[in-house]
């Protein structure tokens, strides 16, 4: 991944009495058309507002949901979000590229916004490919040459090689947004090897995923600690040759997960700092809760136990750096739910930088009211993925390639 250091920002250009193009991330929750949350559209108010400060004329464009799935709507509910928390109008257009939409663009004056509609209403946007293939695209062809400059604040998105992602960079001076530019900071910090003890604790459901991050955050001798919870750990206890019970191992069967116990157990081999419970939270076939220690677990496993939260707790607390992802436990049911709220309590109080991952986990920040206390958290998972699993973010190579083309940043 290039550096911080090497890609542009909003520093680096003079946008008065410029159009500007920006790519953000409106993804938000969606129930019958309307939207549940606005936070995603809260967050690239800074970058809108300092554009239109500084003279600019902005045009937004982004994505709602996938074709097919209940969540792709218009963003027409989006612009009105925008505008209440903007404290200005936000003009909408129902068109990505056809002749309104250009025209609207044209239209224009500096210190106005134009919110695009839904950009994966074209199918094109819909379709991964290099960036150089992407530049050709129609969306790239009729619309680039309406702007002066790009800038990309959706890192949610940073993981895909869409036209509007990587497609526009190839034709325009682009940089990175306020948003964008926190979030590779952040992250970056997790593989500075001048920053640490650092801690990972990693649980949830998608093992697969899980396994890769720690593949390569060992290869590159990354973490101090790998603190593991959830089917994760579970899927480690195995490769340790401890038996989790049969209930457990039936559930691990079921969801194809016993084909990566070699992985795991070559990776405890390799010496990597990998830690697993002591005892976890179960239930028995009539529902009652229990605290079963690992060796002697007869239930279902549902949640971490007190005295791992404890040991976890303990080599958590001189942490520089923690990095949580996925939760620890059943967050559904709120018998279950302790380990994760315990955990990350412990990540927050502590002095250590925080990124989170993952709904789940910034859900119960906000639950807990300690938004304020968070170093940084991400709700998107699919480019912190990417990014922890040591995966180019096509995004940030199409956002260097621009600077060597355009020569933005010269220093």
């Amino acid at each position: 991944m290039p550096s911080p250091e090497s890609l542009p920002t909003l520093d680096d250009v003079d946008v008065k009495g410029k159009k500007v193009l920006l790519r953000v991330d409106f993804n938000s929750p969606v129930k019958n058309e309307e939207l549940l949350d606005d936070s995603r559209i809260k967050a690239h108010v800074p970058t809108i507002k300092e554009l239109l400060e500084k003279g600019a004329a902005v045009v937004v464009i982004s994505h709602q949901g996938r074709p097919g799935e209940d969540d792709f709507v218009t963003l027409e509910p989006h612009a009105k979000k925008l505008s209440d928390a903007l404290g200005q109008v936000v003009h909408f257009v129902d068109d990505v590229m056809g002749p309104e939409a250009r025209r609207r663009i044209k239209a224009l004056k500096p210190g106005e916004v134009l919110l695009l509609d839904n950009v994966r209403f074209l199918a094109e946007e819909n379709i991964n490919a290099p960036p150089e293939v992407q530049a050709k695209t129609y969306l790239v062809r009729r619309l680039a040459k309406l702007f002066d400059l790009y800038v990309n604040d959706a890192f949610a998105t940073a993981h895909r090689s869409q036209p509007s992602v990587v497609g526009f960079p190839m034709v325009l001076p682009s940089v990175m947004g306020r948003v964008m530019e926190r979030e590779v900071k952040a992250l970056s910090k997790v593989f500075n090897p001048n920053v640490g003890p650092k801690v990972f604790v990693l649980g949830g459901g998608k093992v697969p995923d899980t396994l890769d991050i720690i593949e390569n955050i060992v290869k590159n001798n990354v973490a101090d600690r790998i603190l593991t919870t959830g089917l994760v750990a579970e899927v480690f206890l195995v490769a340790k040759g401890i038996d989790i019970g049969e209930k457990n191992m039936a559930i691990l069967e079921k969801k194809g997960l016993l084909g990566l116990i070699p992985k795991a157990r070559k990776l405890l081999l390799s010496g990597a700092p990998i830690d697993t419970p002591v005892d976890f939270v179960t239930v028995d076939e009539n529902d009652n809760v229990m605290v079963e220690p690992i060796g002697n677990i007869k239930g279902l496993i549902r949640d971490i136990g007190p005295v791992t939260i404890k040991s976890y707790g303990e080599l958590m607390k001189n942490a520089k750096i923690i990095v949580m992802r996925g939760p620890a436990g059943v967050m559904e049911d709120p018998r279950f739910r302790k380990g994760t709220r315990e955990l990350v309590r412990i990540a927050l109080e502590s002095d250590a930088f925080t990124i989170f991952g993952g709904g789940h986990l910034s859900a119960i920040i906000e639950e807990m009211g300690m938004r304020d206390k968070a170093g940084h958290v991400r709700t998107g998972g699919g480019a912190l993925l990417a990014f922890l699993s040591g995966k180019e973010l096509p995004a940030l190579r199409a956002l260097a390639i621009s600077n060597e083309k355009f020569k933005i940043k010269t220093t």
